[in-house]
């Protein structure tokens, strides 16, 4: 699943079905990303930091923080504190709305949790901040 692009940094919650699948995905895209970046503005060497990072998600709990704190991640961003359910690169608006990713975004997961797509806004803006939670259900370290 997509789920949000910051400027320096994107969260992802993905499912994995094959074994090292999400290593072998994630290796390529960043990859890819890095020689399309390299042509594109000429230049060569490396885009990111390092590895990515990856937490497994133990359990539902653990997995609506994430959905939670990924939808709400827009805040940290100055322009967006007060209007971080618009950020456009964020797929909370396609978990209230439209999907615009089509079967890239598999919401069901999360949604089904929920009376409706509104419960589920609620259930974002009224949730509680990073600092309450357990440290092994963060996704930054």
């Amino acid at each position: 699943m997509i789920r949000h692009r910051m400027p320096n940094h994107i969260h992802l919650i993905l499912k994995e079905e094959v074994e090292g699948g999400i290593s072998r995905m994630m290796q390529r895209t960043l990859d890819g990303f890095t020689r399309y970046s390299n042509i594109k503005y000429k230049k060569s060497g490396h885009i990111f930091e390092g590895p990515f990072k990856a937490v497994h998600v133990e359990d539902n709990n653990q997995l609506l923080y994430l959905s939670t704190y990924i939808h709400k991640n827009p805040k940290e961003l100055l322009k967006w504190q007060k209007q971080w359910e618009q950020y456009p690169w964020s797929s909370h608006q396609d978990f209230i709305g439209n999907n615009r990713w089509g079967l890239l975004l598999s919401r069901d997961i999360i949604l089904k949790q929920f009376k409706n797509s509104k419960e589920y806004a609620k259930f974002v803006k009224t949730s509680v901040a990073k600092e309450t939670f357990d440290d092994k259900l963060l996704i930054d370290f």
